[in-house]
């Protein structure tokens, strides 16, 4: 039986990018990470660069999109995402190379993209940004939900959640850290907003609230370098679970610098 890949490159504020894929192909989700340390990383999974079929982006935010215009015009390899979001990419002052038509993919919330043996949908997220999305990836029977920068648990993420088999969901920040942290109040505000970022405390709530049988890995991403820690992120979501008598069978935080190990999931 195929099996779903998951691997993270960098999660955070300086880059993210995710490779979801089977033993043949796969995906990117975002473009915050450098070519040069992907390449370094799929060489080491034995991950062949040409067998990536496509760049999955969730908002045109610069720590996801930092080195779009290097995958798409000189790999070639397409960039999907909602045309508002390719809009809100092509209007973004620090992306100096812009896409070429032909390096773009529209695709619409909630309806499936079939890419070979994956079927792959986009759903709304509220973040300050246009139009950012999550992902679900399906492949055969299992599904990885990518959930990324948001300020709450909105009903599609939580429709999303209730389905997923493996999620990867955003825990930014510890609240009292952010609250007596160094950032100034502007932008604490913004962090802490509907459309802001999710706290460790919200993507706990929201676990246990959406929890279900067949939900077998959760990792933690977008952990804030300021504002939380990884050993923090992953005791706050593991300690409400437990409260709730909820024993995962895995529970990681994602490093927001450091790939991950490569997941190949049952």
């Amino acid at each position: 039986m195929e099996r779903i890949r998951f691997l993270s490159f960098g999660s955070g504020s300086s880059g993210n990018c995710y490779f979801v894929g089977n033993a043949e192909y796969g995906f990117f989700v975002d473009a915050g990470i450098s070519p040069r340390k992907i390449k370094a990383e799929l060489k080491k999974h034995q991950i062949q660069l040409e067998k990536i079929l496509g760049i999955f982006i969730t908002h045109s935010h610069f720590d996801h999109t930092k080195f779009i215009s290097a995958w798409g015009e000189k790999y070639k390899i397409p960039i999907f995402t909602t045309e508002k979001v390719h809009v809100a990419i092509e209007n973004n002052p620090m992306i100096s190379q812009k896409l070429s038509a032909s390096s773009k993919r529209h695709i619409v919330h909630l309806e499936k993209n079939i890419i070979k043996d994956f079927s792959i949908e986009c759903f709304h997220v509220p973040h300050d940004t246009h139009d950012c999305v999550g992902y679900t990836f399906q492949l055969k029977n299992k599904r990885l939900t990518i959930i990324t920068d948001m300020g709450i648990i909105c009903d599609y993420a939580k429709e999303q959640i209730r389905q997923a088999n493996y999620l990867v969901i955003e825990a930014n920040y510890d609240e009292m850290m952010l609250r007596n942290g160094i950032y100034p109040n502007s932008l604490k505000r913004r962090v802490l907003s509907n459309v802001g970022h999710l706290s460790n405390e919200q993507a706990a709530k929201g676990l246990v609230e959406n929890w279900h049988k067949d939900l077998e890995a959760v990792f933690l991403c977008h952990l804030s370098g300021e504002n939380n820690s990884p050993k923090l992120a992953q005791e706050t979501v593991l300690n409400e679970l437990k409260n709730h008598n909820i024993l995962p069978k895995l529970l990681l935080p994602l490093e927001r610098t450091t790939p991950s190990d490569l997941y190949i999931f049952e």
